[in-house]
């Protein structure tokens, strides 16, 4: 004999409702063609070649400021970190410049190898600070205290462009545009400056 009776069968029947599962993909309903939006999506823009080189042009210039002895910050760097950063990456220069010891000295195409050393060469460094120039401003750099807009920067890079040029027997003078003579309104101002002269003479 059970000493427990079964509660289940004394209990009042209960009835479990299982749940109603419907299929959802036929309850939603397609969105109507006109709410598809028909705008093409814009491609994300890529950073343009300049831009990519300031970037990487301005890393390695904080990654210097880190391994100064003592370090730098922003805030503290002048013009004559701004040289010092400079001089140090002649020691990765490509261009050879020519002492003036050299037997070479001021000769565009030397005829034979020579020891002189290898330096940035000016038209690379004046480049490069006019990207870092921009950056420090895009960083939040005030203008007045940017430190590659400094005149001792300035001084620097016209000293070694006008060295550079001499020893390698290069100028950097910028070439003036001639006057186009096929230009028809320059031909036609000429005309007609010719014949009001001869109407004067007459």
């Amino acid at each position: 004999m059970d000493l427990v009776s079964n509660p289940i069968s004394n209990s009042p029947s209960i009835t479990f409702e299982s749940p109603i599962i419907t299929n959802t993909r036929a309850m939603i309903s397609p969105p109507p063609s006109s709410a598809i939006s028909t705008t093409p999506t814009t491609p994300p823009t890529t950073p343009s070649r300049y831009e990519n080189q300031k970037r990487r042009d301005w890393n390695t210039f904080c990654q210097y400021l880190r391994n100064h002895r003592p370090p730098l910050s922003l805030p503290m760097c002048s013009g004559a970190h701004v040289l010092e950063f400079l001089r140090y990456l002649d020691q990765f220069g490509k261009t050879k410049i020519h002492i003036h010891n050299c037997p070479f000295f001021g000769l565009p195409n030397p005829p034979a190898p020579c020891p002189c050393p290898l330096r940035q060469a000016w038209g690379s460094l004046d480049a490069l600070i006019g990207r870092l120039r921009a950056a420090y401003d895009e960083h939040g750099g005030k203008p007045e205290g940017n430190p590659f807009g400094a005149r001792v920067v300035r001084l620097y890079l016209r000293e070694v462009r006008d060295f550079q040029a001499k020893a390698r027997g290069v100028s950097y003078e910028k070439k003036r545009k001639r006057p186009n003579n096929n230009n028809p309104k320059s031909s036609m101002s000429t005309a007609m400056i010719t014949s009001s002269a001869s109407t004067t003479t007459s």
